[in-house]
């Protein structure tokens, strides 16, 4: 249990603020790494535990160190995510793009910024995965997130946040932590719960039941459109095709949010993103996605979603919008060698 607890805590966070790295200011000449290795992730699920029950957080993802850039453990989705700033769901492709996971490693040249490295990453997928895509708009069912006819059961969050001091002494259950999006400061509340302070970025805590076999999130400061993004990711839990959610509310500034999700599901979403062997395997080194939950199944992402939302004042409708995709032409499994 303590080991499905942490690798839900790396989901759970990761489906409340999963989007691209948007790339700054455009360069006169588009930048390239200076030198690069590509290569399989040797991480499995056995050394992800290990890390989990040693009370560490595994350094996955993408991470800039002065001008050494790092992509540990990540599938070429999320890899695409990153260069080109758009959520996974946006992209459109092959289904192994979520399959396979690779380490980075890259030297960003001297005299450019580090703002430039979804550039470069690019780049490097054109020349080493000989990625091809492009931009789309479509006309596409989706998922209208409105103002109930009540109004809205919401708490504005405040304006000010502190930022994280990473120098600060740690009290006891405290840890902290770098990510791609800046430091978090993690806490163990004497609930049993976990916060997540991001500073400017708002706190997320939370909590388990092991009777009900759900897990709390509520998070202090989120947009409107950031919680259509975070509802999208949870509605194609398990590797589905669900809507993709967006903001008709109107609301502006943040808000705090609740959310109850089934562990079943979370787990299902873990699968989907490689991050556990699909059911049956015994090996743990196979990946890939396992059977989505279906809103109308018992103890499906659907559901909890969709009664969380209507408890927050607000519903999702049907509807008809433009949806932006990231279009893949072309890619290769196999990246060509270092």
């Amino acid at each position: 249990m303590v080991m499905r607890k942490g690798l839900l805590c790396m989901l759970a966070a990761g489906l409340l603020f999963a989007t691209g790295a948007r790339s700054a200011q455009k360069a006169p000449a588009d930048p390239v790494f200076q030198v690069a290795t590509v290569k399989p992730s040797p991480l499995t699920m056995a050394k992800l535990m290990a890390e989990v029950r040693a009370g560490r957080m595994p350094r996955l993802g993408p991470h800039i160190d002065g001008a050494l850039a790092t992509y540990t453990y990540m599938s070429l989705k999320g890899l695409i995510a990153n260069a080109f700033g758009v959520k996974g769901y946006e992209i459109v492709g092959p289904a192994w793009l979520n399959k396979e996971r690779f380490d980075i490693q890259a030297k960003i040249p001297d005299g450019v910024s580090k703002d430039e490295a979804p550039k470069m990453l690019q780049a490097l997928l054109k020349d080493r995965f000989k990625l091809a895509a492009h931009r789309d708009t479509k006309q596409e069912k989706v998922l209208a997130l409105v103002v109930a006819k009540n109004g809205p059961k919401l708490k504005k969050s405040p304006l000010e946040t502190s930022a994280v001091d990473m120098n600060a002494p740690l009290k006891p259950g405290q840890k902290r932590m770098k990510t791609p999006n800046g430091p978090v400061l993690m806490t163990k509340n004497a609930d049993g719960s976990t916060t997540m302070n991001m500073g400017k970025r708002g706190t997320v805590t939370m909590k388990f039941d092991p009777q009900a076999r759900t897990m709390t999130l509520q998070s202090s400061k989120v947009t409107m459109a950031g919680f259509a993004g975070m509802l999208t990711n949870m509605l194609r839990m398990g590797g589905g095709s669900g809507r993709q959610v967006v903001d008709r509310t109107g609301l502006k500034g943040n808000y705090q949010v609740a959310l109850t999700l089934s562990m079943a599901a979370l787990m299902a979403a873990a699968r989907a993103q490689g991050m556990v062997p699909p059911k049956g395997s015994t090996s743990g080194q196979g990946w890939g996605a396992s059977p989505g939950l279906a809103p109308s199944e018992p103890g499906g992402t659907g559901e909890s979603v969709f009664a969380s939302v209507k408890k927050l004042g607000l519903k999702l409708e049907p509807r008809k919008g433009k949806v932006e995709e990231l279009v893949i032409d072309h890619i290769e499994k196999t990246p060509t060698a270092n």
